[in-house]
C-alpha cells in the first residue's frame, strides 16, 4: 500500500482550512466571538503563532475581524460577500514565522562575519542610517525604508552581492499580503522606539568589532520583532 503523500501546502493554509470548517458550524453566528488562540491551538494541535497566521488569512478573506485587545469575531455575510475569495487573494506570501527565523539565521551570521573587518567608512554610513531612523521614529513615523537600508547596509559590508540580494528579498517578503497584515496589526510608534534600541545594540556591537555580540544583537532584534507581532494580534 502506498504511503500517503505529505501535505505540501503552507501550514497556515492548512490551519485556515480547519478554522474555516469550524466557522461553518451553527455555533459560530455572525458577530460571534471565536475561542481564544490558545484554545484553538490546543483543539487543532498546532502552535499559537500558526493559528494567528491562519486567522489573518481568514481576515483577508473577510470571514473574521481581528479586534485588538478584544478578540476575533465572525463577520456578517454582507462583509464576506464584499471581501476577496481565497482564490482571488493570490500569493499570500511565506509564513512570517519562517521569514523572521530565516532572517535571524542569515543576518546573524552576516553580522558576526563582518564585525571584525567592517571599515570606519561603512560604520559611519550605518550610523547615519541609524540616526535617520531615530529621527523618523521619534517624529512618530514608521521608518520602513530606513530600517531596510540599515539591514541591507550590513549585508553590503560582506561585499557579496548574493547575500545582499538575499537580505533584500527576505526583507521585502514582509510586503506580501499575510506578513503585511500581521505587521499592520502591531506596528506603531511605541514598537518602533523599542526596535530602535535594538538597532543601536547592533550598531554598537559592530562599532566594537565584536562578532559574538553583533550576532547576538541581530538575532535578538529579529526574535523580538516576531514576538511583538505575535503579542499584538
Amino acid at each position: 500500500m502506498l504511503a500517503k503523500a505529505p501535505e505540501t501546502r503552507r501550514l497556515y493554509l492548512q490551519i485556515a482550512d480547519k478554522v474555516r470548517a469550524l466557522l461553518a458550524q451553527p455555533d459560530f453566528a455572525p458577530g460571534g466571538r471565536l475561542p481564544a488562540e490558545r484554545a484553538l491551538a490546543e483543539q487543532l494541535g498546532v502552535s499559537r503563532p500558526s493559528v494567528r497566521e491562519a486567522l489573518v488569512v481568514l481576515e483577508l478573506e473577510g470571514l473574521v475581524e481581528i479586534r485588538q485587545g478584544s478578540g476575533v469575531y465572525v463577520c456578517a455575510p454582507a462583509h464576506r460577500d464584499a471581501a476577496a475569495a481565497p482564490a482571488e487573494l493570490g500569493e499570500l506570501g511565506d509564513s512570517l514565522i519562517d521569514i523572521m527565523n530565516a532572517r535571524a539565521v542569515l543576518e546573524g551570521a552576516i553580522a558576526a562575519s563582518v564585525a571584525p573587518f567592517c571599515t570606519a567608512r561603512s560604520l559611519k554610513g550605518l550610523r547615519a542610517i541609524y540616526e535617520t531612523m531615530a529621527r523618523e521614529a521619534h517624529a512618530g513615523h514608521i521608518p520602513i525604508a530606513t530600517d531596510r537600508a540599515f539591514h541591507v547596509a550590513i549585508a553590503q559590508m560582506t561585499g557579496n552581492e548574493v547575500l545582499v540580494r538575499t537580505v533584500e528579498n527576505y526583507y521585502d517578503a514582509r510586503h506580501a499580503p499575510l506578513p503585511a497584515k500581521l505587521f499592520g496589526h502591531f506596528e506603531n510608534t511605541h514598537t518602533w522606539l523599542t526596535a530602535l534600541v535594538e538597532h543601536q545594540a547592533i550598531l554598537e556591537a559592530l562599532e566594537a568589532h565584536d562578532p559574538i555580540q553583533a550576532q547576538a544583537a541581530m538575532q535578538r532584534h529579529l526574535r523580538l520583532s516576531l514576538e511583538r507581532c505575535a503579542a499584538h494580534t
